[in-house]
């Protein structure tokens, strides 16, 4: 998508997010800026540490962390 578009499209997920929960997962620095903007935006940021996927934010959001279980 052209960056130009994105603060209109962040607008439009704002809008949309009045009515419904809404998860978007993106790369684009733009959408995520103009996401920033729209009022009850949470970031949260992913990393990857050697193939496993994590929420950075993990341990200052309170989740424990998970395990899998013993077998």
């Amino acid at each position: 998508m052209h960056p130009d578009l994105l603060p209109s499209l962040g607008r439009l997920i704002g809008a949309a997010s009045g009515r419904a929960q809404v998860v978007v997962v993106s790369h684009a620095a733009g959408l995520v800026g103009a996401l920033e903007k729209e009022q009850g935006c949470q970031r949260l940021t992913l990393e990857k540490d050697f193939g496993e996927t994590r929420i950075a934010e993990a341990a200052e959001l309170g989740m424990p962390s998970w395990q899998w279980p013993a077998r």
